[in-house]
């Protein structure tokens, strides 16, 4: 798809800067038939509930939007909270176009229209604070503790409200943003990272869990040959994870290692329960983000305050997983929720009118999508053993040459055998899954011990092209540490810090920068067993992505295929992917001749997982329902499509696992208090929500995996080259401070 012009650009900044002198309707009294000030009497000295406009938003978000770096750094901080990274997404499908009703009425072909050819709408319709697709609340909680977040669902709860939940707001599809609803804005909750670092004693090894659950993480962990986790709140982004692991590092010498996002001001929070692709940090050692997840706390949408996590596991190394299935997984409840003071909170039994399956819960909410199961207050993270990190990047810095960028398709082809044909270049499986690299990134993020720059002057060689100036197209990347000595840094992060020089000095970088949209559309799972089942299918599937003009993701494999407990709600599909591909741009070649060759279609009542969650915009959609080989036709509404396509979240879970995930839903909360944008539930018609249970499937029924894991990489001879990746903007973010050697 284009993106907009600098014109276009231009045209938003001026219009936010008209904005700006405009009055807007004051919202400030949404619900003044309610009693706030009951609600305000049960908060922390240190919570704020506000009141917020439309202006808000003009006033302290669009200026960031004309900064010649912006960052969503300076968005997350804003009073209101109410900044976005994405513009659209303060409107109702992340569309500006003004509807009565969420767009039903309206197409598919319209919205791409006005949002990627004909922006002149901007400045009546993004202007308009009546304008009725404005997906704005106007009400802002900011809780910096538990019991304040107990206080304000019980307040939904008694005053039938719905919910929505924020800490950065990175969510393509919207889900962090809603109108008519309280939200919870959760940066500025106790930070727990700075000092939540916890080195394990070995000695417990083989206790008992306490009834409290406090040394619950421990075990687990040491379950899993690790020793050291972090407690991270519910309002910390990878940013404040990523300085807290520096700091200990620095402190101790390096002995930690967190896998987390590529942007600092993406959340665990919301990351993690998409999924959570570590492409830049060892995820193809380790696992997923929802694989690093220990413990849970959380404010359910019953308002009580839980924690919870593996009780009971077992050996599953024999099956080719690294870590232990979880057999039980066990919860206690607070029973003195109005306690402020963390050292004196009682965590006991659960009462017995308490009717939540823990077991469903830890299965939905890892996997299950952020904002929909209640309020996440804090975790604890699997931390594992410091390995250096090397990054090596394409053709970027100092600066870029015509003969590199001649080349750049085939340093395509070389990350993609590297990645998923390492045989090719006499590279051990080890090695390999030691790489992983995002899709727009021209570069490799290796961790540990790997063996990229002879691979690559190996792939020259066999490709006729042993030229010096060739194999120094691919080069480390090295920065100047403090004592002046340039070297690689020591970790990502460390490598993706601002400088002294920048707004926000020391702060972890943020990819993508502000925009006017996020991703729109669903990126498409490959399963690695469709390539490895012949030479032509890896041929076929490369040249496609080549001819669509599109960069795999490489964050799978190895350990995001071993390193599931069982027990999570993650697709099959998505940990058997050998990478992700966007083929939006040509939806009828992918469902016609790509999908069926790739996927099982042999049992038309149970469509399969094709998407990957993490990065699924407000677009996505599956086929028709009658055909799977067709794709939803864009001139139909979204009502028609809403009827007679895959949805959202079936093209993601697939239609078993969809099933039990809305079964939990109803369960976990029955009131729907929390129902955002396209989260588990959201699309069920209003009649099945409140619908007698007796006849849904069981959620406690565990969804049978679909094979052992294999991380053995493809052992295809022919790999086609992919297209240039030519985008710089979004590395620069990243590796200003670095140089080449």
């Amino acid at each position: 798809m284009a993106s907009f012009s600098d014109a276009a650009r231009f045209l938003l900044l001026t219009v936010l800067g008209i904005a700006g002198n405009l009055s807007t309707a004051d919202a400030a009294g949404w619900r003044s038939d309610l009693d706030w000030a009951a609600l305000t009497s049960k908060l922390s000295s240190s919570a704020s509930l506000i009141d917020t406009s439309y202006q808000n938003v003009i006033d302290e978000c669009g200026p960031e939007f004309s900064e010649p770096s912006p960052t969503n750094h300076a968005l997350i901080d804003q009073p209101s909270g109410m900044c976005l990274p994405h513009k659209y997404l303060g409107w109702e499908m992340s569309w500006p176009r003004p509807s009565e009703n969420g767009h039903l009425n309206q197409t598919f072909a319209q919205a791409l229209t006005d949002i990627y050819v004909d922006p002149s709408y901007l400045e009546g319709w993004m202007l308009d604070p009546t304008n009725p697709s404005l997906n704005l609340p106007y009400k802002v909680l900011f809780p910096s503790i538990a019991s304040d977040v107990v206080a304000a669902v019980n307040f939904a709860k008694e005053h039938g409200l719905e919910i929505s939940v924020k800490n950065s707001g990175h969510s393509y599809q919207g889900a962090s943003s809603k109108k008519d609803t309280l939200l919870l804005n959760m940066n500025r909750y106790t930070h727990y990272a700075p000092t939540g670092i916890t080195d394990c004693d070995a000695s417990i090894l083989g206790s008992t869990v306490t009834e409290d659950l406090s040394n619950q993480p421990c075990l687990l962990s040491l379950a899993k040959n690790k020793s050291s986790l972090i407690r991270v709140g519910g309002g910390e982004n990878f940013d404040k994870v990523y300085r807290a692991v520096i700091a200990a590092n620095e402190e101790e010498g390096y002995k930690y290692h967190v896998v987390g996002g590529a942007a600092g001001t993406v959340s665990p929070m919301g990351w993690s329960w998409q999924g959570g692709l570590g492409g830049t940090t060892g995820g193809r050692l380790y696992g997923f983000g929802v694989d690093q997840v220990v413990q849970l706390e959380m404010v359910l949408p019953n308002g009580v305050h839980v924690k919870f996590g593996p009780t009971e596991w077992e050996d599953a190394s024999a099956e080719g997983f690294i870590v232990p299935k979880t057999k039980v997984v066990t919860g206690v409840c607070r029973s003195n929720p109005d306690e402020h003071d963390e050292e004196k909170w009682i965590w006991e039994r659960c009462p017995e009118d308490f009717d939540i399956d823990f077991n469903d819960l830890w299965f939905a909410v890892r996997g299950g999508g952020g904002g929909t199961w209640g309020v996440v207050t804090s975790v604890f993270l699997q931390l594992h053993d410091y390995l250096p990190v090397t990054p090596y990047f394409f053709n970027l810095v100092p600066s870029p040459t015509e003969e590199c960028s001649a080349i750049a398709p085939q340093f395509a082809e070389f990350k993609a055998q590297y990645i998923s044909a390492p045989s090719l270049l006499n590279v051990t499986k080890e090695h390999s899954l030691a790489c992983g690299s995002p899709d727009v990134f021209m570069l490799l993020m290796c961790i540990g011990e790997e063996d990229v720059m002879q691979a690559w002057t190996r792939f020259l060689d066999l490709n006729n092209s042993t030229d010096p100036a060739k194999v120094a197209c691919l080069s480390k990347l090295v920065q100047e540490n403090n004592e002046g000595v340039m070297q690689t840094p020591k970790g990502y992060a460390e490598g993706a810090l601002f400088g002294d020089l920048d707004r926000f000095p020391g702060k972890v970088r943020d990819a993508p920068a502000p925009s006017w949209q996020g991703n729109q559309f669903g990126v498409f799972l490959v399963p690695q067993s469709f390539l490895d089942e012949s030479e032509e299918n890896v041929k076929y599937v490369l040249e496609s992505a080549d001819s669509l003009g599109t960069t795999p993701y490489y964050a799978f494999g190895g350990g995001t295929v071993s390193g599931s407990d069982q027990a999570n709600s993650l697709s099959q599909a998505h940990r058997n992917a050998a990478f992700m591909a966007d083929f939006n741009d040509d939806y009828d070649y992918f469902w016609g001749n790509l999908f069926p060759r790739m996927f099982d279609v042999s049992d038309k009542t149970k469509f399969p997982p094709v998407f990957g969650s993490n990065h699924a915009g407000f677009l996505t959609a599956g086929p028709l329902k009658e055909d799977w080989t067709k794709p939803c036709p864009p001139e139909w509404t979204f009502e028609e499509r809403r009827e007679k396509c895959i949805s959202f979240q079936e093209a993601i879970y697939g239609t078993e696992r969809l099933a039990r995930l809305e079964a939990i839903k109803k369960a976990v909360d029955p009131q729907f208090i929390f129902n955002c944008a396209n989260c588990i539930g959201n699309n069920l018609p209003e009649a099945s929500k409140s619908q007698d249970q007796d006849d849904e499937p069981s959620p406690s029924e565990l969804e049978p995996l679909a094979a052992n894991p294999s991380d053995e990489p493809s052992r295809a001879s022919s790999m086609s080259s992919f297209a240039a990746v030519t985008s710089a903007i979004a590395i620069y973010l990243l590796i200003i401070s670095f140089s080449c050697v």
